[in-house]
């Protein structure tokens, strides 16, 4: 009993990890995201002023389903 908790111990340490890993990349991706989206709203900012035409690119953070905020993560 006590090597499997062992082994479950260290597959949990591994997941945690693996998780972390995985967040920072997801918050990488999202500043490049909206680095990506502020360019391009500029861009049309810049275009549609002389076209006198609406903007109409939806802002991605209202569609985020994901959580990045690690002050809610379980730890056991």
């Amino acid at each position: 009993m006590e090597r499997l908790n062992s082994k479950l111990y260290l597959q949990n340490c591994y997941i945690m990890k693996e998780n972390e890993r995985l967040r920072k990349k997801a918050q990488l991706l999202n500043q490049e995201n909206q680095a990506l989206l502020s360019e391009l709203k500029q861009k049309l900012a810049n275009g549609n002023s002389k076209a006198n035409a609406p903007n109409n690119i939806p802002d991605l953070n209202l569609c985020s389903s994901s959580n990045t905020n690690p002050s809610n993560s379980s730890k056991p």
